[in-house]
């Protein structure tokens, strides 16, 4: 190291050490050698030196007293100093990154991603002219009166209007850091906040109304953008279901697509009625929109025999959020795959994903041969693809790496 460090030298196990040089940013409170020494003089959310047992400097994070991940490393260079110039060069290569690879769809885009954009914790959402943050992480928290005026700052400097950020902190989550819930604008020095949470963006060509205060996540799932540019593709003549429909955006895209009538399922009343504002809005006559249950609807349809569709969509919700349920949610992943299948004539498409980073690549796709099996039907595999490059798979974070999404023939 070759400037004089001034923050608290914690030592950690050689199985940290390991995953630390393997390029994961988390260390877990039982790989902490020291620490019973350091934490009287350890305020949470403050930052940290990381040291592998013979002393070699592994990286600087934030510490979080109450979580099982007690630091996330920020910075693994030990030049690096944490002062404003320091974030404002990572929100500035955030934001050329998201230039380059998201072009002319800048408009509505994840401009910060976590840890695969070294803000451990922190996602930025853009929609439109407003911003939604979401912070879960003590250190991200305490840094975030700085932090966004610089993202804010990047954006109008660049010539995008911004009106507003919006915080969506309502996430159980942000209790495990010692953190509340809570959501609202965020007060910006100079700026009145929006005088409304709805904002509308634009892709695929096609107009969504975003809820940022009550729609799911941020809300509006971005990561699908491309995926439902490769759905509409192929939706040409086709007689389509789209399950979990949500805001409608498969739907959407299937039948601008040219897809012959569409069907659109979710069990939430809010958001049947969100996907049909939404297909209003872009005049769009040929979807049909339906409130039930798709387990059940899925059940239904199979026992009547009839091959009522030629594609189907299914893009579930994360049916599991931790190691413990990945099991029962193998089993429903593998019923809604086998039921669609079962359900498609000869020659028809599939489009089969999961959101859920527990689920991983090669269980996935045990799963889908499983229910192929099953269903007695063969797979031709059309596309494999993952999230939009706006939300980065950084190598050596697998949790960055959660998006599985397939498009087969059913043969």
């Amino acid at each position: 190291m070759k400037q004089e460090r001034t923050y608290p030298k914690i030592i950690v196990t050689r199985k940290a050490q390991a995953a630390l040089e393997a390029g994961h940013p988390w260390v877990y409170d039982e790989e902490l050698i020291n620490y019973g020494e350091l934490s009287g003089r350890i305020k949470n959310g403050s930052l940290a030196d990381v040291v592998s047992d013979k002393g070699k400097y592994l990286g600087t994070g934030f510490i979080s007293l109450n979580s099982k991940i007690r630091i996330r490393i920020i910075s693994r260079n030990a030049n690096d100093r944490f002062d404003e110039a320091f974030y404002e060069r990572r929100v500035r290569y955030a934001w050329e990154y998201r230039k380059t690879v998201m072009a002319e769809d800048i408009g509505a885009c994840r401009l910060i991603f976590g840890e695969a954009d070294h803000f451990p914790g922190l996602t930025v959402d853009r929609f439109g002219d407003i911003l939604v943050t979401q912070t879960l992480s003590y250190g991200m928290e305490l840094i975030k009166p700085l932090l966004f005026p610089l993202i804010y700052r990047a954006l109008t400097e660049d010539g995008h209007e911004i009106k507003g950020i919006y915080e969506r902190n309502d996430v159980a989550i942000r209790e495990l850091e010692g953190l509340t819930q809570n959501k609202g604008w965020f007060k910006l020095e100079g700026l009145s906040v929006p005088e409304s949470c709805l904002t509308v963006i634009r892709e695929n060509g096609i107009e969504y109304e975003v809820d940022v205060e009550n729609g799911q996540k941020t809300g509006f799932f971005l990561d699908q953008k491309y995926n439902r540019r490769a759905v509409a593709r192929i939706a040409g003549g086709k007689r389509v279901l789209d399950c979990f429909t949500n805001t409608g955006s498969f739907a959407l895209n299937a039948a601008l697509g040219g897809a012959k009538q569409v069907c659109a399922v979710d069990i939430s009343e809010s958001a049947v009625k969100a996907a049909r504002r939404n297909a209003e809005r872009n005049n769009v006559k040929n979807i049909e929109f339906k409130k039930a249950d798709i387990f059940d609807l899925l059940a239904s349809l199979d026992r009547g025999g009839e091959k009522c569709y030629d594609f189907i969509i299914l893009d579930p919700p994360a049916f599991t959020k931790s190691k413990k349920t990945i099991e029962s949610a193998v089993r429903g992943y593998k019923e809604i795959n086998y039921r669609a299948m079962k359900l498609l004539p000869r020659g028809g498409y599939l489009a089969t994903c999961s959101c859920s980073h527990f689920m991983r690549e090669e269980m996935f796709v045990k799963m889908l041969r499983a229910a192929a099996a099953d269903a007695a039907v063969e797979l031709r595999q059309i596309e494999a693809r993952q999230q939009s490059p706006d939300h980065p798979i950084l190598w050596g974070v697998p949790e960055t790496n959660y998006l599985k999404f397939y498009i087969f023939q059913i043969i």
